[in-house]
């Protein structure tokens, strides 16, 4: 009982951390060249807390800023476009430090490839307006993956202590 409260709380604070920094975005010179601090926050927790979580977690995201409106079904395609590029780079290549880096902007170019061929636009022009977020997400997506997997080790201490006494 306990493993399954934990895992469900686990999941419900992942979905408000990446709904919460989804809100951070940071201006691009050119309009629709801004970058979200959830992309390479959605790297860490992936490769720090597994696919499963990730993904459930990613999807709650989804349905809450559905509810709250300020995403769109189009927002939710595209993010989970991302988390499914991203989730399977990991899953299938690993949680090495190369990886990491690129799977943020790897998952960024997919989604923009499919939001152009949603709307029927050059989708390379949407792959370059996202350039410089993706460059942002490759320089931090590691040194978040390492702090999340601090925190995870530090539960995990802190769980240990808790259960011994």
């Amino acid at each position: 009982m306990q493993n399954k409260v934990g895992w469900i709380t686990e999941v419900g604070l992942l979905a408000a951390f990446i709904t919460i920094t989804g809100t951070f975005k940071l201006p691009g010179l050119i309009p629709g060249t801004e970058f979200q601090l959830s992309a390479p926050l959605a790297v860490g927790i992936c490769a720090v807390f597994g696919f499963s979580k990730y993904i459930l977690a990613g999807v709650l995201s989804s349905a809450a800023g559905l509810i709250l409106g300020t995403q769109s079904l189009l927002n939710v395609f595209i993010a989970m476009v991302f988390r499914v590029t991203v989730g399977m780079i990991v899953v299938l290549l690993g949680r090495s430090w190369p990886v990491i880096v690129l799977a943020g902007p790897v998952g960024s170019a997919v989604a923009r490839l499919a939001l152009g061929g949603i709307i029927g636009k050059a989708a390379i022009p949407l792959v370059l307006a996202a350039a410089p977020g993706m460059i942002y997400t490759a320089l931090l997506a590691w040194p978040l993956t390492a702090l999340l997997k601090r925190v995870k080790e530090q539960k995990g201490k802190v769980m240990r202590h808790v259960i011994q006494r």
